[in-house]
């Protein structure tokens, strides 16, 4: 395959871990993958959430820049609603002066936590409708080169290159990020549901912008591969836990894996925890590299960003060997 291959990393704790246990776990993760030849690896953006360690997302990310040579680190991603547009491109203006070329800033529009958080975060927090757009707007104007009329600047942001990228799993980001020209992450790791109709309208209006000529579509999935495909089924059920966690809100470390799930989920949890991974990749080399080409054949990503839910660090890096393998 010639497709870019790049990695999501929400930083758990896996069950026994502390948070810097987890931080640590995140720098050795993105040192193997850098090794690998991964294109990028981002950070995703969790608040009030005990088993996740990535609520300052950009202090993770310059730690690993700080930790790593080559692989481009960033955000999967900044999410608008908490942050004043102009502290975004202060704070992302900063790490690209300190790492030049190996930033991202990837945007979501959701808060990525409860409303009671939400307006925890953003004390202006309101009920009015939120203009993601507008936000989006603002961080262009910040990184743009500097005028003589401007009053209002991001320093060290203006005129210094650092790409954005829409977030998103529905298609009214789909829409966005084809007006305003930008490359889309589609969210398919946990909201697979409007994948295919979403990737169709980003390329079908999707409108060139000084930045891109061209579309430029990246899907987030998760994969599990190892030796054999009984092994690989084993080592995601700390994935089926984990969204399990998700759908009870029970907040637990990511667990070891299990020979059974039935003694954990009901029917009916069963049901909406296949909905929420049913982009995965499981099993052994041969046959993710089977699921893989089957699904491009349908979406035909620019990039696969692969997140992997397993509870033993050495495994999970082997899994994401074999995954490189296959590009």
């Amino acid at each position: 395959m010639t497709t870019a291959l790049s990695l999501l990393n929400l930083v758990p704790l896996r069950a026994g871990q502390n948070s810097k246990q987890a931080i640590d776990a995140a720098v050795r993760l993105a040192q193997f993958t850098e090794s690998l030849g991964y294109t990028r690896y981002w950070i995703a953006e969790h608040h009030n959430t005990p088993n996740l360690a990535s609520s300052a997302t950009q202090l993770l990310i310059g730690h690993v820049l700080s930790q790593t040579q080559s692989i481009r680190i960033g955000s999967g991603g900044v999410m608008l609603p908490n942050h004043s547009p102009l502290m975004v491109a202060e704070q992302y203006g900063t790490l690209a002066t300190l790492y030049p070329q190996r930033v991202d800033l990837g945007l979501g529009r959701a808060p990525g936590t409860d409303q009671r958080t939400a307006a925890a975060l953003r004390r202006h927090f309101s009920h009015q409708p939120y203009d993601f757009a507008q936000d989006i707007g603002e961080l262009q104007y910040y990184f743009s080169p500097l005028q003589s009329e401007d009053s209002v600047r991001a320093y060290p942001a203006a005129g210094i290159d650092v790409p954005l990228y829409i977030l998103g799993s529905s298609t009214e980001s789909a829409y966005l990020a084809a007006a305003l020209g930008l490359p889309y992450a589609f969210a398919a790791h946990f909201a697979p549901a409007l994948l295919l109709q979403a990737a169709d309208i980003y390329r079908r209006h999707f409108q060139a912008s000084p930045q891109y000529a061209r579309p430029y579509f990246i899907v987030a999935l998760n994969a599990i591969v190892a030796e054999t495909e009984a092994e690989a089924a084993y080592l995601a059920s700390s994935q089926q836990q984990f969204f399990l966690n998700v759908l009870t809100n029970s907040r637990r470390p990511l667990a070891p894996p299990i020979d059974n799930m039935d003694a954990l989920w009901t029917p009916a949890q069963q049901y909406q925890v296949e909905h929420m991974t049913a982009c995965s990749m499981i099993g052994s080399p041969d046959s993710v590299k089977t699921q893989i080409t089957t699904l491009q054949a349908q979406i035909h990503a620019d990039e696969i960003m692969a997140v992997s839910y397993i509870y033993d660090e050495d495994l999970q890096h082997r899994s994401y060997q074999l995954l490189k393998n296959l590009f």
